[in-house]
């Protein structure tokens, strides 16, 4: 397989789950309110702060099918002389949502459980719970409420401290690393040196 064949597979495999995820995303925000296609668009724009910039192309065939599966339902309404169709979520919709939540966490979980195995064998290092960085929700920008620049900077700010704490813990585990690679490089070379010769 090729670099480039390689590429679009992963390109695809992205593309796909994206998709996934902001057909799930739709729910969310029409189980909050219901919307016509591009107040959805904009407010996926502005909850992911511009990562996904949505697209009619994207976003109405995700809204038909939704619709054709009978998870949201359109109405169509006149709004300042524009016909639009606004759509809401049905109880199907509610339920299958509720599900891909509960599976979504169950994933991250298992990344996290993965994480600290990796942490664990490969750099041998314990994680406590509290100290291993949990993956966020994929759906956390679509839950979350707006909140002003307060809440904003506190969480981010949590965030950058949860951060440093991770990296000041690997940065000391490979400065103790670097010293026993040291240890014995210099035990091999005197070994090496005092070796009788044949």
């Amino acid at each position: 397989m090729t670099t480039e064949t390689e590429d679009k597979t992963t390109a695809n495999w992205m593309k796909e789950a994206q998709k996934g995820i902001i057909r799930m995303g739709v729910l969310i925000l029409l189980s909050k309110k219901p919307s016509h296609g591009y107040e959805i668009m904009k407010e996926i724009n502005s909850r992911t702060k511009g990562f996904w910039q949505p697209t009619a192309g994207g976003v109405y065939p995700i809204l038909r099918d939704l619709e054709k599966s009978g998870y949201i339902k359109g109405q169509w309404q006149t709004k300042q002389n524009r016909r639009l169709k606004v759509y809401k979520i049905t109880e199907s919709g509610e339920l299958i949502l509720r599900k891909a939540i509960l599976k979504q966490t169950e994933i991250s979980n298992n990344i996290g459980n993965l994480f600290r195995e990796f942490a664990r064998d490969v750099l041998n290092i314990e994680l406590e719970d509290e100290s291993v960085p949990h993956m966020p929700s994929l759906f956390s920008p679509f839950l979350e409420e707006k909140v002003g620049a307060e809440r904003n900077l506190k969480q981010l700010e949590h965030e950058r401290k949860h951060i440093f704490e991770t990296v000041q813990t690997m940065r000391d585990r490979l400065k103790l690393l670097d010293k026993r690679i040291a240890e014995i490089k210099k035990e091999a070379k005197t070994d090496s040196s005092t070796a009788p010769c044949a």
